[in-house]
C-alpha cells in the first residue's frame, strides 16, 4: 500500500537562505537543509541533483516520486514519518552525453559522521600520529552500507565540497560536514567505486576565494601531469617479510655494517624506448645488482608523489601516496618484500622540511597559510622558491610524524633519510639580515622544528624498533645523533658533510700540491666521534656541473681511474656508515642526468669494469671485517700509525674490532711508488697484504707486497715494532696480523 505522503508544490518550507547557500555553494552544514528531517508534523527529505530528472525514494518496499521544488535541481519529499536510515534514491540523470541514464544509489545526506571526536582532540593537539587513518579517503562501511569516507582539514573554510568526474566537477552537489571547531570537514559517499578522481573545492570565509585542492592525505593520484587524488583500492598486500622485521628489531645497527646505494628510480636504467622500469621490474633487476655489489641498503631519491620530474622528488605535494610513475602501492610493497627476503634494507628520502607552492596542493590550502607560515619570513625559502612548514601548529605535528609513521607502518621501511635538516633548525637558514625572525628568545635557532624533529626520531625509535633516521644537516650543530634524553635530537645518524667536502676538496688537487692541504684528509678525526656518521659521496655530488666522481679526479686518464681506486678504499676503511650515488661504483664519467638512464654501456670497456670491481671487493670486503664496521662510532675502533706524513701525501692507520683484531690501513696519495716504506705496528708477527687498489685486476700496476711481511724489533712511530712495504703509486693497501 503506498505511503499517503505529503505532496510539496512549493518552495521549501526551510530557510531561503539555506537553498540559497547552497545553489551559490556557500552552504556551510549541509546536514542543516539537505537529507532527513523531522518536523513537528511530518517527516521532510532533500535531495540536489542539478542534473537529475526524476528522483524517487525507497519507502516501505517501494520507489515514491520525489517533487523538484526548484528548477536546479533541488528534490523534495515529504511523508508523515521518515524511512528508515539510509534509504535508497532511483535516479533518472541525464549524463554528459545528454544521454538518459537510471541508477540507484543511498542518499549520502543520511549517513551520521563517523570520525570520532577523541581523533579529532589527538589531531588539534598534534598527537595523532596515524592521521592518515582518519583524514583522506577510506573504503569503509556505515549501516551496513560500503562506500567512501572522505575528510579533510580546512579550518578556515566557509565550504568545502567533495568534486570529481562523479559530480561533474560541481562543487554544489557534495557540500561536506564540519566537525564543530576541528576544522574537520567529512562527507561520505555510499557506493563510491575504486579509481575515481577527486578533489576538493573550497570558499574561503573572509575572502569568498574558490580554491581546487587535492587530497593532502591521499594514497595515490593521478599520473602527472595530473593532480586529482583517486579513490582508494581494494588492493591487499601480503607480506613475506616477518623474518626480516623480526631481526631488525633486535638488530645491533651501532656495530653493524650500513652500506648505502642511493638510486633514482627513474633513472638508474630505462627500457629502451625510455619508459621507467616499474617497482616490480626493479625488484627483479636492481635487486640481483645490489646483492652481486654487496651493498646492504637501498636509499631511494623521495618517491612520494611529485608532479615535476626535475624536483628529483624534492617537491613533495603527495606525503602519502607512492608515485605511480613506477606502479602501485602494491607494486611498491612487493618490491620492498622481495628485497626484505633476500636481506636488503630499504631507506627512503623525506622531505619535512619545505613543500612546493603548487596551486592544486598545500600552499594556501583554505585560502589561508596552513600548512606554512603567513610571513615569509618564516614561511617562505628563497633558496628553493618554497613553503617552509609551520611546525608549531599542532596538525601540522600530526600530518608529518603521521608520514614518517605511514612509509615505516605501511611499506615496512627500514629508515627514514630526511632531508634538509639544516634549514630546519636555524631560523636565518640563508637569510640576511632583516629577512628572519628570531625566537621567543631572540636566537635563531628554530624551537618549533625542534621539538618536531624529536618528536619525530622518539616516535620511530618506539615504534619500528631498528628503524633508522639519517639526518642530512650540513653544520656543527650539536648531538644530531645523540639521543633526546640527554639533549640531543634523536637521529640515528647524521651525514658527515664536513668530511665529505674536505675529502673532496683534497682529491681533486694535482698530487704535487696535496702536501699543503693534508690536513683535509686528517681533520674529520678531530670530531669523528661526537656523532654517528655516515660518510656520503651522494646525489649532490654529481649535478649542476660539479662533475661525476670520475671527472672531479686530477692527472691523465690512468690517474683519474687510480684516484677513484685511491678514493673508495679510504671511503670504506674511514670510520663511519657508507653511502655512494648510482653511477659512482662503474665510474660514470656524465653527471646525472634525471631523464636518462646510467650510461651502463661503459661497463664494456675494462677500465669502468675494474672501477666496479674494486668497489663490489670493497663492499663485500667491508661487510665481512668486523674490524672495518664494529667501531665505527667508537674511538677504540681507530687508531693513528703516521698522520703527519703530508711531504710523501701518505697517511696509515689501523681499524679494531670489538674483539681487537684490527686491519692496518696505508694510503699513498701520490704517483710516486714508495719503496721500502717502513710503518710502526702494534703487535710483532707476520703480516699479509689482504687488498691492494693498484692490483691488475683493478686497473693497476700490480705494485704489491708478496709474501710474508715479518715485523723487526725497530721500534717506529711510538709503536714497539715496525715492517717495511712498498706503497704503489695512487693506491692504498691493506694488511693483516697472520693468525687474527
Amino acid at each position: 500500500m503506498r505511503d499517503k505522503s505529503i505532496k510539496s508544490t512549493a518552495i521549501s518550507t526551510q530557510p531561503n537562505s539555506l537553498m540559497t547557500a547552497l545553489l551559490s555553494a556557500r552552504l556551510h552544514h549541509p546536514s542543516a537543509y539537505l537529507g532527513p528531517h523531522m518536523t513537528h508534523s511530518h517527516g521532510l527529505i532533500r535531495v540536489f541533483h542539478p542534473h537529475a530528472i526524476n528522483i524517487q525514494i525507497h519507502i516501505n518496499g517501494h520507489f515514491d516520486s520525489m517533487t523538484r521544488i526548484h528548477p536546479d535541481g533541488i528534490f523534495e519529499w515529504q511523508g508523515k514519518t521518515l524511512p528508515n536510515k539510509p534509504y535508497l534514491l532511483h535516479i533518472d540523470e541525464i549524463d554528459a552525453t545528454l544521454k538518459t541514464i537510471t541508477y540507484e544509489t543511498y542518499d549520502p545526506y543520511a549517513f551520521p559522521l563517523q570520525i570520532s571526536d577523541h581523533d579529532l582532540y589527538l589531531f588539534n593537539e598534534g598527537k595523532l600520529r596515524q592521521t592518515y587513518r582518519t583524514l583522506g579517503a577510506h573504503k569503509v562501511t556505515v549501516s551496513g552500507i560500503t562506500g567512501i569516507r572522505f575528510s579533510v582539514w580546512a579550518p578556515n573554510a566557509e565550504r568545502v565540497s567533495l568534486v570529481g568526474d562523479f559530480n561533474r566537477w560541481d562543487g554544489r552537489v557534495h557540500p561536506m560536514s564540519v566537525h564543530h571547531s576541528s576544522g574537520v570537514w567529512e562527507l561520505f559517499i555510499p557506493g563510491m567505486p575504486e579509481n575515481f578522481l577527486y578533489k576538493y573545492e573550497i570558499r574561503n570565509r573572509h575572502t569568498g576565494e574558490i580554491l581546487l585542492k587535492t587530497d593532502p592525505y591521499a594514497a595515490r593520484y593521478e599520473l602527472r601531469p595530473g593532480t586529482a587524488a583517486l579513490t582508494p583500492s581494494s588492493e591487499r598486500y601480503d607480506w613475506q617479510d616477518t623474518a626480516w622485521l623480526t631481526a631488525r628489531a633486535d638488530w645491533d645497527w651501532l656495530h653493524a655494517p650500513l652500506n648505502i646505494y642511493e638510486i633514482h628510480a627513474g633513472s638508474w636504467k630505462r627500457h629502451p624506448d625510455g619508459r621507467f622500469y616499474t617497482y616490480r621490474e626493479l625488484a627483479q633487476s636492481l635487486l640481483p645488482y645490489i646483492q652481486e655489489m654487496g651493498y646492504t641498503h637501498i636509499e631511494l631519491l623521495p618517491i612520494s608523489e611529485h608532479p615535476l620530474d626535475e624536483s628529483w622528488g624534492y617537491q613533495t605535494t603527495g606525503y602519502f601516496a607512492v608515485t605511480n610513475r613506477y606502479g602501485t602501492p602494491d607494486d611498491f610493497k612487493f618490491f620492498v618484500d622481495t628485497c626484505h627476503q633476500a636481506g636488503v634494507g630499504i631507506i627512503l628520502d623525506w622531505v619535512p622540511a619545505h613543500f612546493p607552492q603548487d596551486t592544486f596542493a598545500l600552499a594556501r590550502f583554505d585560502g589561508t597559510a596552513l600548512y606554512e607560515h603567513e610571513d615569509p619570513r618564516l614561511g617562505f625559502h628563497q633558496d628553493w622558491g618554497t613553503c617552509i612548514f609551520n611546525y608549531g601548529r599542532n596538525e601540522i605535528k600530526s600530518f608529518l610524524l603521521s608520514s614518517a609513521h605511514y612509509w615505516l607502518s605501511e611499506f615496512h621501511l627500514d629508515g627514514l633519510r630526511v632531508d634538509a635538516v639544516a634549514s630546519m633548525l636555524y631560523l636565518d637558514y640563508s637569510r640576511k639580515d632583516g629577512e628572519w625572525l628570531p625566537n621567543q628568545y631572540g636566537g635563531r635557532e628554530n624551537l618549533d622544528a625542534i621539538d618536531f624533529l624529536r618528536e619525530l626520531n622518539i616516535m620511530v625509535h618506539e615504534e619500528f624498533p631498528g628503524a633508522l633516521t639519517l639526518a642530512e644537516e650540513s653544520t656543527a650543530w650539536p648531538a644530531v645523533s645523540r639521543p633526546t634524553y640527554i639533549g640531543g635530537l634523536g637521529f640515528s645518524m647524521k651525514w658527515n658533510m664536513g668530511w665529505m667536502n674536505d675529502t673532496l676538496s683534497y682529491i681533486q688537487q694535482d698530487p704535487i700540491y696535496r702536501r699543503f692541504h693534508h690536513n683535509q684528509l686528517t681533520f674529520s678525526l678531530l670530531y669523528a666521534y661526537t656523532e654517528n656518521f655516515i660518510l656520503p659521496f651522494s646525489h649532490d655530488e654529481v649535478v649542476h656541473e660539479k662533475g661525476s666522481l670520475l671527472t672531479k679526479m686530477p692527472g691523465d686518464i690512468w690517474q683519474k681511474f687510480a684516484n677513484l681506486r685511491l678514493l673508495f678504499l679510504y671511503q670504506i676503511t674511514w670510520p663511519g656508515k657508507k653511502l655512494n650515488f648510482m653511477g659512482n661504483e662503474f665510474g660514470q664519467i656524465q653527471e646525472w642526468r634525471i631523464h636518462h638512464e646510467l650510461d651502463w654501456k661503459l661497463l664494456e670497456l675494462k677500465q669502468h669494469a675494474n672501477i666496479q670491481a674494486i668497489g663490489r671487493d670493497l663492499n663485500h670486503l667491508y661487510k665481512n671485517t668486523p674490524a672495518l664496521h664494529q667501531l665505527d662510532f667508537y674511538s677504540e675502533g681507530f687508531a693513528w700509525i703516521d698522520c703527519h706524513d703530508a711531504d710523501q701525501s701518505v697517511i696509515s692507520y689501523l681499524r679494531r674490532s670489538r674483539n681487537d683484531t684490527f686491519m692496518l690501513i696505508v694510503l699513498n696519495f701520490t704517483p710516486v711508488p714508495r719503496i721500502n716504506y717502513r710503518i710502526g705496528v702494534p703487535v710483532s708477527g707476520i703480516y699479509h697484504e689482504i687488498f691492494n687498489s693498484d692490483a691488475s685486476h683493478y686497473g693497476g700496476s700490480n705494485m704489491a707486497n708478496i709474501g710474508d711481511i715479518r715485523t723487526t724489533h725497530e721500534p717506529w712511530m711510538a709503536l714497539p715494532d715496525s715492517i717495511v712495504i712498498t706503497l704503489p703509486p695512487l693506491a692504498g693497501i691493506m694488511l693483516s696480523l697472520e693468525g687474527t
